[in-house]
């Protein structure tokens, strides 16, 4: 008998699922809830049991063909139309088209007496005939509590939620059973999460005079499933879970490198700018320049017909605007065009979910080249730092695996040159800036530094921030024996140098021009010998030839001589 490559893989059947087209859910759970099973989703008033449960019949429904039946004890089919009609849904519609079925069960507690012999059969038969009315694939039952609200006996208890539960997997429907929490965050009779194959915790707390919900999967027979506790939302856009962060870090990077806007601080960064897609971070303290850098990038960004996205947690976008024009920084002109889009709310007017299912969606309506947080330090305001980490952490991943620019900017203080940042995402920024203050000759001037910048060579250099109404500039600070000096300090340090190189400068000029002096007078005094020599050597050429001469007369005198006294010659 052949063994198989990999027994452990055909040992047993793969669990079916069923979406439930919750935003983000299906994700959590590796595809939804299991498929012919009963799902208890249980959680205190308010947190959201029953919008789950009807928007899970109503994604099934709409979208994916499978119609569904809407067991309630205390809502009405009218209460529930008016409740749910903030999702754009008529469930009157879908109940007349058969793709629902909403059932009230009325039950009188007076009329429940705990016995041994409590039935469920007359629920069986009014939920067995919904379902086939209709035939219906998914179910819903709100909730359970009402239901066995008047039972006491643990045992008796135990055996009717066995024989509900049992009933539903026979009937082969995807069901799910709402329960009311307990003050210890466990369900009210303590025995639904045993039953059940899927067990979902819903919660809403209030912290800091701020609610916040989350959903935790208790269990999962037969399923990997995340254990972490994920943000919710419930709105005009459905129950929507937090996207979770990307999984496997396998976003694509790009090499394209952009403007920051200035130019000396693009040559601070390699001379081309920050990478397409990174994360930026500019830290300083309060009227340091973040905001003004930040600008700068989006305006230089709508110069080449880039769209950004800017969300504003202090000031209000006209503010912005109005501040910013001072140091020659035009948003208005963008805003206009549409190439920027603001979007300013307090960071305390919601809580951190609602903040970042708000950025989700105008992101995917606009689609931005660029986003822009200023600051996000503001966020500690609707939550503690470590959710505040975890949703900037989502935050993140969504902008890279859309290939996205973030540029944030930091409140910190002036104590020291920050190592981290107070909402723990430094370690997530690829390229970090600092500004800070120098004090010094009665000023406090701004000086720039890149901290960190991922994947480029940078400068580790120091430089003075320069804002005025000529717009942004950078400028090289003075070091010397005497420290960095900025401001009028470098401005008089510089004309002081100035001023000693011209005394130098001039020092060499009157050098040279005596050297040059010198040189005229040495070759004057070298053409005059030159010409003295020239004479005397003229001169001797003259009483060389006179002395030739006269040895020539003489010498034909002499031959003359000889001959007229026909005297012997002599050689």
């Amino acid at each position: 008998m052949t063994t198989p490559a990999n027994p452990k893989a055909n040992s047993t059947p793969k669990l079916e699922k069923v979406k439930t087209g919750i935003s983000g859910f299906d994700q959590i759970t590796g595809g939804g809830l299991p498929k012919g099973r009963p799902s208890l989703i249980y959680g205190g008033p308010g947190s959201g049991k029953t919008f789950f449960a009807l928007e899970f019949l109503v994604h099934g429904a709409v979208e994916f063909d499978e119609p569904g039946v809407f067991i309630t004890f205390e809502e009405t089919a009218e209460d529930l139309n008016t409740n749910f009609s903030i999702m754009g849904y008529d469930l009157d519609e879908l109940v007349a088209h058969k793709k629902i079925a909403i059932d009230h069960v009325y039950l009188d507690r007076r009329e429940i007496i705990e016995t041994g012999e409590y039935d469920l059969e007359p629920l069986f038969l009014r939920l067995g005939y919904a379902i086939d009315s209709i035939g219906a694939k998914r179910v819903a039952i709100d909730t359970i509590e009402a239901l066995f609200a008047e039972l006491d006996r643990e045992s008796v208890l135990r055996s009717e939620l066995r024989r509900l539960f049992a009933w539903l997997k026979e009937k082969g429907v995807t069901a799910i059973i709402t329960s009311e929490a307990d003050d210890n965050n466990r369900t009210r009779h303590g025995l639904e999460e045993y039953v059940a194959d899927f067990v979902l915790h819903l919660q809403n707390r209030v912290k800091g005079h701020l609610a916040t919900r989350a959903l935790r999967i208790i269990k999962y027979r037969g399923s990997r499933h995340g254990t972490d506790e994920y943000p919710f939302l419930l709105g005009e856009d459905g129950f929507t879970v937090l996207p979770i962060t990307s999984v496997g870090l396998n976003y694509d990077v790009s090499q394209e490198r952009i403007s920051t806007g200035v130019r000396r601080l693009d040559m601070m960064l390699g001379g081309k700018g920050y990478f397409r897609g990174s994360t930026v971070l500019i830290s300083g303290s309060a009227g340091s320049g973040k905001t003004s850098l930040a600008a700068r990038f989006v305006a230089s960004a709508a110069e080449r017909g880039v769209r950004s996205l800017y969300f504003a947690f202090e000031e209000a976008p006209n503010q912005i605007i109005r501040n910013l024009s001072s140091i020659e920084i035009d948003l208005d002109t963008p805003r206009h065009a549409g190439l920027l889009r603001f979007h300013a709310a307090r960071s305390t007017e919601y809580g951190l979910e609602n903040h970042l299912v708000s950025m989700y969606k105008l992101i995917e309506e606009g689609d931005p080249h660029i986003v822009v947080l200023d600051p996000l330090s503001n966020l500690l305001g609707a939550g503690e730092a470590t959710a505040v980490s975890s949703m900037l952490m989502r935050l993140i991943d969504f902008l890279k695996t859309r290939g996205i620019t973030m540029l944030s900017t930091d409140l910190t203080d002036e104590a020291a040159i920050p190592s981290r940042t107070d909402c723990s995402v430094s370690s997530l920024i690829d390229t970090w800036l600092y500004i800070n203050f120098v004090e010094g000759n009665g000023e406090r001037n701004r000086v720039i530094s890149v901290l960190k910048s991922r994947g480029m060579a940078h400068s580790n250099q120091i430089r003075e921030l320069l804002l005025s109404d000529q717009g942004i500039d950078l400028a090289d600070v003075y070091v010397g024996l005497g420290g960095i000096r900025t401001g009028t300090a470098r401005i008089i340090q510089e004309a002081q140098d100035k001023i000693d190189k011209a005394t130098k400068r001039r020092a060499a000029e009157r050098k040279h021009e005596l050297m040059e002096t010198r040189l005229k007078l040495l070759k004057a005094k070298i053409e005059s010998l030159t010409s003295r020599y020239e004479a005397n050597a003229q001169d001797m050429l003259a009483i060389t030839h006179e002395l030739q001469q006269e040895e020539d007369v003489e010498t034909a005198v002499s031959a003359t001589l000889a001959d007229m006294r026909k005297a012997d010659t002599c050689k």
